[in-house]
């Protein structure tokens, strides 16, 4: 959906503040020095809730939000730190090229529109995106760069996946479809007398695949309607017995076999590398956030937490100049 890519953005945490002591009313935490400001995370808040189906929620209901929300914050908070002090930066033009195909994905003025909706401005929006590119190349150079995977590590994970690699039995088929039983039997009469299976389905067949002689292409048991099954049980080369079903009448042709298998490392190779990487990138990445948290002080401003609420949005007026 469109509305959810501004919502991902809109979701990125809060610009940390100045440093303020965990008591003051005005900031829901402090990370590593850093205020979280009250104000801005109620408007994540209330972004956030306004994402979420079930309407209006208790302040019971509400806590596990705001406390999720307040985990996601500090997460980014202490992500942004790291990528100051390595020097991480994210070029304007690549912000630039972000936002123009985030914008893109709109009708005229519907981007306009979305930013509307979520009372946020174009420059807040930009800050956000710069925000979510130094994390991503952050977490590129820090994590993602040092990941490797052997050829003994491939090739183990293949034979302990194995079963999902099997390949069952599959026939090649082509099949004749029209109304009437007669004519079935006529069109079979014509087979045995010497006629080209492939002539009579793009003649007489009522099928889509008529136009390339009947071909259904390779198919497993199961693929197909239940009828279809019986080419199993036919040699290459057979034609079938007439079969009835709620689509007609069909005469189908057995073109080829293949047995069951698994298939080799080498035709499996680049999806199971995919997925293996992608596994460990994402272990990787959740070990060094976690790894930050624990080493970043956190202070969470419980009494200023409590009086988070959700306002009604006020309307937004059109032509309101950004701040």
């Amino acid at each position: 959906m469109r509305s959810s890519s501004v919502l991902a953005l809109w979701l990125l945490c809060a610009c940390p503040q100045q440093k303020k002591p965990d008591h003051d009313p005005s900031v829901v935490a402090v990370v590593n020095g850093q205020g979280l400001a009250k104000a801005d995370f109620e408007r994540e808040l209330g972004r956030e809730a306004r994402a979420m189906e079930g309407g209006t929620r208790t302040p019971e209901q509400l806590e596990p939000f705001k406390r999720a929300l307040l985990d996601t914050l500090v997460e980014r908070a202490v992500l942004l730190q790291a990528a100051k002090e390595l020097a991480v930066s994210a070029p304007q033009d690549e912000v630039d090229r972000r936002l123009l195909a985030l914008a893109s994905e709109y009708p005229t003025g519907g981007f306009e529109d979305a930013l509307a909706h979520g009372r946020t401005t174009k420059q807040e929006l930009e800050r956000r995106t710069r925000d979510a590119v130094v994390i991503e190349k952050l977490i590129q150079a820090q994590v993602f760069d040092r990941i490797a995977l052997t050829e003994a590590e491939l090739r183990a994970a293949y034979e302990a996946q194995g079963d999902a690699f099997a390949e069952p039995e599959q026939v090649h088929a082509a099949q004749i479809v029209v109304k009437g039983l007669d004519e079935a039997k006529r069109l079979q009469q014509q087979l045995w007398a010497g006629k080209k299976f492939q002539d009579l389905a793009r003649r007489y067949s009522l099928s889509p695949e008529a136009k390339v002689g009947g071909d259904l292409g390779f198919f497993a048991k199961g693929q197909m309607p239940p009828a279809f099954d019986e080419v199993f049980r036919l040699s290459v080369g057979q034609v079938s017995e007439v079969i009835s079903t709620d689509y007609g009448f069909h005469l189908f042709k057995v073109l080829e076999k293949r047995p069951a298998r698994k298939r080799e490392l080498n035709e499996v190779r680049a999806v199971l590398e995919q997925r293996l990487l992608s596994e460990r990138k994402a272990q990787a990445q959740r070990a060094y956030v976690d790894g930050l948290r624990a080493k970043a002080t956190v202070v969470v401003n419980d009494a200023a937490l409590a009086t988070v609420v959700l306002s009604a949005p006020a309307p937004v007026e059109p032509d309101e100049p950004s701040p």
